[in-house]
C-alpha cells in the first residue's frame, strides 16, 4: 500500500500556515501543475494530490483531524469527532458502523464484528499509532479474515469517483454579440493562457446572465468526470444605444425651436445581423409640438431579439439641446428674450413650488 504524502508538504507550507497561506501555495502549485499547462507524465497525479491536500487544509474541521490523526482522521469530523471515536469502539471492534472516505480511505464507524474491512482497520492502527498490528507483519493484522456478510477481507470498499470542481470565470461581450449572438474566444488553464475555447453567446444574453461550459473546469482527483467553466457574462457598452431589458434605447437632440413647434426626426435603428455595424436602416419619427427631453418615441418590435423568440422595442429618446448665448446673434438672443416674457415659470407647478 503505498504511503501517503504529508499534506503540509504536498503543498509546501509549515504545520502552522494561515488559511491565506494554504490558498496562496495551492494557487501556486495548481497553476502549475494543471494538465492543460504541464505535460509531464506526472501531472495529472500531481495536480490530484495537490488538490486533495488542499480540499483537507482549507476546512478547518478536517484539518483539525488531520492534525490529530493523520490521513486517518479526515472523514472523522475533526479532533472532536476522531477522538470520541477511537475512545468508544476498538474493544473487541463492536461500536464502529457505516463509514467515511478519508485521503483515498474508508475511515468506518460503529462496525458490528464481521462487517469491518479488515485492511481498513490496519490502515488506521498504522496512521494513528505508527506501526501495524500483526507483531512485525508489514501486511493487515486480519489478512484471511473472513466477515460474515462481506466474505473474504481485502476486498476494500473503492471510493465513488468524485467531480472534479466548478471553475468561475467572468468575461466581457461585446454590446452587438450580445444583442445579435455569436462567439466568443477564451483563454483558460493559466495565467498564459495555454488553452483556447470558443464559447458561443445567445442573442440576447444581458449582464449577470451565467452560461456553463460542459467538462472545462477542473479535472477530478480520483477519475471522475471533470468539473464545468461557469461564465458570468458581462455586457460592454456601444457608442450610441443602450439596453434595458430586451428593449434599444438611443438619444436624439432637438433644438429648442423643434421641441416648442414640433418637428420629425431620423434615428437608426439595430442591425438584426451582425456584419452590418450595428445598424439596421434609418426609421423617421414625429416628434410632437411642446416636447420635453426625456419623451420616448416607441418603435414596437425594433429591440432586441432573444434566443426564445421574445423581442423588445425601439425608443428614440428626445434631448433637448439649449444653445449657449454667445453662440446666438444679437438679434437671437432679443428673440429669446422676449420668447422668456410669452413663457410660464414650470417651476411655479412642480410639487415643491418655487422657493
Amino acid at each position: 500500500m503505498a504511503k501517503q504524502r504529508d499534506y503540509y508538504q504536498v503543498l509546501g507550507v509549515d504545520r502552522g500556515a494561515t488559511a491565506d497561506q494554504i490558498r496562496a501555495a495551492y494557487r501556486k502549485l495548481a497553476r502549475k501543475f494543471h494538465p492543460d499547462v504541464n505535460k509531464e507524465p506526472d501531472a495529472n497525479k500531481r495536480f490530484s494530490e495537490i488538490q486533495e491536500a488542499y480540499d483537507v487544509l482549507s476546512d478547518p474541521e478536517k484539518r483539525a483531524g488531520y492534525d490529530r490523526f493523520g490521513h486517518a482522521g479526515v472523514g472523522v469530523g475533526g479532533a472532536g469527532g476522531a477522538g470520541t471515536g477511537a475512545g468508544q469502539g476498538w474493544g473487541g471492534f463492536g461500536g464502529f458502523r457505516g463509514g467515511r472516505t478519508a485521503g483515498g480511505r474508508t475511515v468506518w464507524s460503529n462496525v458490528e464484528p464481521g462487517d469491518f474491512d479488515a485492511g481498513d482497520i490496519g490502515s488506521i492502527f498504522e496512521q494513528m499509532f505508527g506501526g501495524s498490528m500483526g507483531g512485525g507483519r508489514t501486511g493487515s493484522p486480519f489478512e484471511g479474515v473472513r466477515g460474515g456478510a462481506r466474505g473474504a477481507a481485502g476486498a476494500r470498499p473503492r471510493a465513488e469517483p468524485q467531480r472534479g470542481q466548478d471553475i468561475e470565470h467572468s468575461i466581457t461581450v461585446s454590446f452587438m454579440t450580445a444583442a445579435l449572438g455569436g462567439k466568443e474566444e477564451l483563454r483558460i488553464g493559466g495565467a498564459d493562457g495555454a488553452s483556447r475555447i470558443s464559447v458561443k453567446v445567445p442573442p440576447g444574453i444581458d449582464s449577470g446572465a451565467k452560461l456553463r461550459i460542459k467538462g472545462r473546469g477542473q479535472p477530478s482527483p480520483n477519475g471522475g468526470p471533470p468539473g464545468d467553466l461557469i461564465l458570468t457574462i458581462e455586457v460592454g457598452k456601444h457608442p450610441y444605444f443602450r439596453r434595458e431589458g430586451l428593449d434599444v434605447l438611443i438619444d436624439v437632440p432637438i433644438t429648442i425651436a423643434e421641441a416648442v413647434l414640433g418637428t420629425s426626426v431620423s434615428a437608426p435603428l439595430l442591425a438584426r445581423s451582425a456584419g452590418s455595424g450595428g445598424m439596421g436602416g434609418m426609421v423617421k419619427l414625429k416628434v410632437p409640438p411642446g416636447a420635453s427631453s426625456g419623451l420616448k418615441l416607441r418603435v414596437p418590435s425594433k429591440g432586441i431579439r432573444s434566443a426564445d423568440g421574445k423581442t423588445g422595442d425601439f425608443f428614440a429618446v428626445i434631448q433637448i439641446v439649449a444653445p449657449k448665448a454667445q453662440e446666438l446673434s444679437e438679434s437671437g438672443r432679443k428673440a429669446v428674450s422676449e420668447l422668456a416674457k410669452e413663457l410660464q415659470n414650470p417651476r411655479e407647478s412642480a410639487p415643491y413650488g418655487e422657493p
